[in-house]
């Protein structure tokens, strides 16, 4: 994945923007105003750092020495994720997307509902 794969597969998520509150070179792609990736864009080797669910984060880094414990972030929540042609892409979007869910999980039912997100329940009335 390059970078702009990897810019596209953030950017492709409802409701993400792409923001940079820390430097001009860092990209921060958020939604709800909360942080699903963080990257570097212009690195080599291209890194991403990304939200997961501490028991997945555990057995990825077990499985792939690409992803590591987030750089500069809370380790048990966050991988750092270096890019550099060992992982599959299609995992790496996969960690994309579960990154936003995790986020999109914890925003109020309100912004889910504006977000399109599959895992909102739809309450009915009968």
């Amino acid at each position: 994945m390059d970078p702009n794969e990897l810019k596209a597969a953030c950017l492709g998520l409802n409701g993400a923007v792409e923001e940079f509150p820390f430097s001009p070179g860092l990209s921060v792609f958020k939604v709800g105003g909360k942080i699903i990736a963080i990257s570097a864009l212009d690195d080599l080797p291209l890194k991403v750092s990304l939200k997961c669910d501490p028991d997945l984060a555990v057995r990825l880094r077990a499985e792939h020495p690409a992803i590591v414990p987030g750089y500069h972030l809370n380790k048990r929540h966050w991988n750092t994720v270096t890019l550099d042609g060992s992982l599959p892409d299609r995992l790496v979007r996969e960690m994309v997307e579960d990154s936003y869910d995790l986020i999109v999980s914890r925003l109020p039912r309100a912004q889910q509902l504006v977000l399109d997100w599959p895992g909102v329940a739809v309450r009915t009335t009968e």
